[in-house]
């Protein structure tokens, strides 16, 4: 049998014929190849498959959820990523007799203990002839300690390297982010014990680098100070091994976001005549430091910070809440860190003074592009603040201003949404609690927790490293709308997206919904 093709070359038209076989097999038309076979009889008398594994055992460590790469290196992968691929394509011993064309996963249950991988490969065969044919590779997967996990289950208390992370101020929201940022970066994935303390967290891990790792991620995200000491534990003269203890101190910076700052003279001058009196309005590895009266700002780093060490003048605990009577909008606008800031005139008075007195301040504020006529903010009350700073009496004839404010207030708008659950919920370490800990007041540690949740919902910048995820107990109101107010602030769903924890069961819902 012959096909033909015609093909026109200038006047003439040549005609080309290609020739077709018959299968040896089973005689079927098909083009010519070095066999004389059809793929179909072909793949019938030859298996490229023979003598490859298609049943692999693996090793697999509960606790800390790490594969074994023979012969003793212990590696992350999470079900179904490339990294957990590419591990079980190399356990293939025999894989070198072909070519690997394609590997992809078709079966990751956890609790089957099953790993099913599909692999595609081609071989050369019958004299030249290129064969290509797909198999099934089942990994039995065998739960086994790692020599780490296996002593921290000997004895919990086994540590060799502790971070003890500290912060003095009064409130925790410093360790409410932190704690959220340690989430989503896995960056105590290697502790085998954290224990909440009074006035910080104490970090336990099995190895020492595991410790001066963990302490230099707090370094990139806090201004942090840090000396480490180690205690010989035991010591062998014949072998000449010493086995230490090794203990991290970390204090973070007193300095927190919202806190009112009487610079030292000599900060100050070292910083462009910067204040004295400044707001701190984000920390991170450097501390971001704003005039609210000229909007002149800069950005302190650690080293710096503590080689002054200076402390705040008001914290965010003593916040007093007043409502703006009139606003005078000004021209100057300024960008710290992603933040807009306006300067602005303004007229307020204190939300306790209605009914008791006429008494009005009239400030200047860096809040122009957010403060209306009606609305609420939080602010500093410094005419009947009692303050005893050294550094303040160091500035003869400053004038102090009467109020600074820091922040819009919802206060009022919140009181309709009192009790209802969010749409969103953040994750926690689990922690164990201390005695001293436990002795602080359980009602004082949930008005801290709200308030930092509120300045999530209020600050797009401060959850821009947090990670959310979607709370499935929060079922939507259709009068939400109307009872809650449009101006109160909350997270975008677009935000928790990303974070969704899709379950099967979710997904069989939404098809049969569909």
């Amino acid at each position: 049998m012959t096909t033909g093709m015609a093909v026109e070359t200038g006047m003439f038209v040549v005609n080309h014929t290609v020739a077709s076989i018959l299968c040896c097999k089973c005689g079927i038309p098909m083009v010519p190849n070095a066999p004389n076979m059809c793929v179909k009889c072909l793949r019938s008398e030859v298996d490229i498959t023979e003598g490859l594994q298609k049943h692999v055992d693996i090793v697999h460590c509960p606790e800390c959820d790490l594969y074994l790469q023979q012969p003793r290196t212990w590696i992350k992968a999470q079900l179904e990523s490339k990294e957990l691929l590419t591990f079980c394509v190399k356990r293939l011993k025999s894989l070198n007799k072909v070519r690997l064309v394609h590997a992809e996963f078709i079966w990751t249950e956890p609790h089957s203990k099953r790993i099913k991988v599909k692999l595609r490969v081609q071989k050369e065969v019958l004299n030249g002839a290129i064969l290509e044919q797909a198999y099934t590779v089942e990994y039995v997967v065998q739960d086994q300690m790692c020599e780490s996990c296996s002593r921290v289950q000997a004895n919990p208390d086994q540590w060799v390297a502790a971070v003890q992370l500290r912060q003095h101020v009064s409130h925790r929201r410093t360790f409410f982010y932190l704690e959220q940022l340690i989430l989503r970066h896995d960056a105590a994935v290697r502790a085998i014990r954290i224990k909440q303390m009074d006035q910080g967290i104490d970090f336990f891990f099995a190895n020492q680098s595991h410790g001066e790792k963990f302490v230099k991620f707090l370094g990139k995200v806090a201004p942090i100070w840090s000396r480490h000491d180690k205690q010989l534990v035991s010591h062998d003269s014949k072998s000449n091994n010493y086995n230490y203890k090794f203990t991290f101190s970390v204090e973070i910076c007193p300095i927190c976001r919202e806190d009112l700052i009487c610079l030292p003279p000599k900060v100050a001058v070292s910083l462009g005549s910067l204040g004295p009196l400044v707001i701190c309005t984000k920390v991170s590895n450097n501390i971001a430091l704003l005039d609210p009266f000229t909007l002149k700002h800069c950005f302190l780093n650690a080293d710096l910070y503590w080689r002054t060490s200076f402390k705040s003048l008001l914290s965010s605990r003593q916040l007093v809440e007043y409502v703006v009577l009139d606003v005078d909008v000004g021209l100057k606008e300024v960008n710290v860190g992603g933040s807009k800031y306006v300067l602005a005139d303004a007229q307020v008075a204190r939300v306790s003074d209605f009914g008791k007195n006429d008494t009005i301040f009239s400030i200047r504020t860096h809040l122009g592009h957010l403060l209306n006529p009606g609305d609420y903010a939080l602010g500093y009350d410094l005419y009947r603040a009692n303050t005893n700073d050294m550094e303040l009496d160091k500035y003869k004839g400053l004038v102090i201003p009467e109020v600074i404010l820091i922040k819009k207030s919802y206060e009022e708008k919140r009181q309709r949404k009192r009790g209802k659950p969010r749409a969103w919920k953040l994750r926690s370490l689990n922690m164990d609690i201390d005695d001293t800990a436990k002795a602080r007041a359980e009602e004082e540690k949930n008005l801290e927790y709200e308030q930092f949740l509120r300045d999530l919902e209020e600050n797009p910048e401060l959850r821009f490293n947090i990670s959310l995820y979607h709370n499935r107990v929060y079922q939507p109101s259709e009068m939400a709308s109307v009872t809650d107010g449009e101006d109160l602030p909350s997270v975008p769903l677009d935000e928790l997206l990303a974070d969704l924890d899709l379950s099967d069961e979710e997904m069989e819902d939404g098809s049969m919904s569909e």
